[in-house]
This record gives structure tokens, sequence and C-alpha cells, in this order.
């Protein structure tokens, strides 16, 4: 440590000193519960642009997405494949639906469906909240809270599944969510990062999602990364183009 440095932190120190002496310190006695109010992204509309690389066992897939969503009621995605339109997404209160135009198909997914294969309630507040970095269930008087450090864990529950929220202290934004079904082991983990303003809160423009479980067919590891490079929320209402050709095939 060269003498500079040293001079610094001396100077540092004695600021420091200075200012506890003039204020008398206090100690925050409220419960973790109390202290943790999770900060989430509130809005009308939002839109986004990202880069999606979908990787499982047998292959990846590299796509550029077009996301928008009406809160609480439609999500819409248009994806690409190296400048070619490589099919949409719906998703409302009752169900999936994906159109592949590369191999004219389509596909109808149910979220009791989906909820049965996962042994996990998947519905369409639970993929919104995943896709904005939002608590995937709602807070209860009966969730575990703790503090460590500088990350809080929120523990819920939902029937066999167990989930923990991984908190900042600092920011209040959910870090990491992971879910595990404790008969089937299945597992479900996701990763936000690079968080950025988006309206009046912070959003995360990375984030990994990681799914492990079991089928019919043995084990199925699925890992889906993301990364924004535009994002926004607003009031002004946007169009969701969606229609499956006669001609495609349904799944």
């Amino acid at each position: 440590m060269n003498k500079y440095t040293a001079s610094f932190l001396f100077l540092m120190v004695l600021v420091i000193s200075a200012c506890s002496r003039k204020t008398t310190p206090t100690v925050d006695t409220r419960e973790p519960e109390e202290l943790l109010a999770i900060q989430e992204i509130d809005f009308d509309y939002f839109q986004g642009r990202a880069r999606m690389i979908l990787k499982d066992a047998s292959k990846e897939r590299d796509v550029k997405a077009v996301i928008r969503v009406r809160r609480d009621s439609v999500i819409w995605m248009n994806f690409t494949v190296v400048g070619v339109q490589g099919g949409r997404a719906l998703i409302n209160q009752d169900s999936i639906t994906i159109i592949n135009n590369v191999d004219k198909e389509y596909y109808v997914f149910d979220f009791k469906e989906l909820s049965k294969r996962y042994n996990f309630e998947v519905n369409y507040n639970v993929i919104q909240s995943a896709l904005l970095g939002n608590l995937l269930m709602p807070r209860k008087n009966s969730d575990d809270v703790d503090l460590k450090e500088l990350t809080f864990l929120l523990k819920q529950n939902s029937g066999t599944v167990d989930v923990l929220n991984y908190i900042s202290a600092t920011t209040q934004k959910i870090q990491k969510v992971e879910l595990r079904e404790n008969d089937t082991h299945n597992s479900m983990s996701i990763n936000y990062g690079n968080f950025q303003p988006v309206g009046e809160k912070l959003f995360p423009y990375t984030g990994t999602i990681s799914l492990l479980y079991k089928s019919p067919s043995g084990l199925i590891n699925t890992t889906v990364t993301f990364e924004y490079n535009k994002a926004e929320v607003g009031d002004k209402e946007l169009k969701f183009p969606f229609n499956i050709p006669k001609k495609y095939v349904g799944r």
C-alpha cells in the first residue's frame, strides 16, 4: 500500500468516526419478514427484444425474440432464426399455443397438463412472473424469511414443491429462484442478473432457466438463457397478431 492510499484510508476512518460521534446509532429491531419488501415490475404493457439460447441433450437453438405482454392477460412472442421467422407463441389465462413455421406445425398446451407433468402449478401468472423477475407465488403469512448477510431467503411451499427465493437486501430484487419437488426430485432454477431501470423499477436484462425432470424417456435437462437488448413498460396499447395457417398440422 503506498502512502497516498494509506492517507486516503486514514482520512475515511476519520470522517466515519466523526460522523458516528455526532449521531446515535440505531438498531433496526424489526423481524426479517418486516424488512423484506420485494421490488416487482409494475406495468400495463411490457415489450422487449431478447436473444435466447435453448439447449437440451440433443441440440442447441439460438433465436431472437420480440416479446409483448398485456398485464395479467396475454404474452406474445415472435421468434426468428438466422433472419428467418421461426414461429410465434401466444400465452393466455387458459393455455399456451406455439406455431412452428419451419416445420409448419403448431402445439397447444393446457396448463393442467403442464402442472401434472411438473407436479407444480403452472399457470399464466407463474410464466408472467418468471419472465419479469417477479415472485412466482404470492407471499403468505406462513412463509419463512431469513436474512443472511446481504441476502433474504424467502421460503415458500406449494403442495410437495419447495420454493426458495433469494432476494438482494440492497435492491430488494429477486436474484435466484429454486423449485424442488420432494416426491420426484424434479427441479427448476432461475438466475437473474444485469439489473437495469425499466420504468421506476429494476429489471433483469439477463437470466438462465434450468429445468431438470424425469419423463418416460428418461431424465430431461433443459436450459434457456436470455439476454435483453431492449425492455420498456408503458400504457400504450400493443398489438398481438396471431393466427394458425390452415395447412399447419397440430401436434
